[in-house]
């Protein structure tokens, strides 16, 4: 019984502390996305941001990471009848287009064999690839990158790397 009402008292707490700091100036919730804005309250959404269309290559930030896309790609078809992304980065495509050739996973299927076209699990580019937006950062990031983290690593990040 005791202890039942110690985590009452508790709960009711920390619901309490929850509920101030949604919209409390600066709070743990009220600095975030929806600024000082009660979570009940309706807000107005910010305006689209500028597409980032500079066509350079961002440096990744960890292993694997997919590429991002340094380009707009609004109005690009990407459906089960056309990719538009392949049109330029078609390993037949990219002596005319000058642009990357997509890597050859994404010609393979599940089984690890080797496909004329690009394997359906791959065929939807922005399942992991994205646009970059010229925006301010809504919410403090302090991700570090392998170079930052591993100890004694002699590889020198290359520029940008980690910020």
């Amino acid at each position: 019984m005791r202890h039942a009402f110690v985590a009452a008292v508790l709960a009711f707490s920390a619901a309490s502390a929850l509920a101030q700091s949604t919209t409390a100036p600066g709070g743990a919730l009220g600095g975030g996305l929806r600024g000082n804005a009660p979570l009940d309250a309706e807000t107005r959404p910010p305006p689209l941001a500028k597409m980032i269309n500079d066509d350079q290559r961002k440096p990744r930030s960890y292993p694997a990471q997919p590429p991002l896309i340094p380009h707009q790609i609004d109005n690009y078809q990407v459906d089960l009848r056309f990719n538009k992304c392949m049109s330029c980065h078609g390993r037949d495509r990219v002596g005319e287009s000058q642009a990357p050739m997509v890597s050859v996973t994404h010609y393979m299927d599940r089984e690890g064999n080797m496909r004329q076209e690009i394997s359906p699990r791959r065929y939807f580019c922005t399942q992991c690839h994205v646009s970059q937006a010229d925006v301010r950062v809504p919410v403090k990031n302090e991700f570090a990158d392998f170079y930052t983290v591993a100890p004694g690593s002699r590889a020198k990040p290359a520029k940008g790397r980690g910020q």
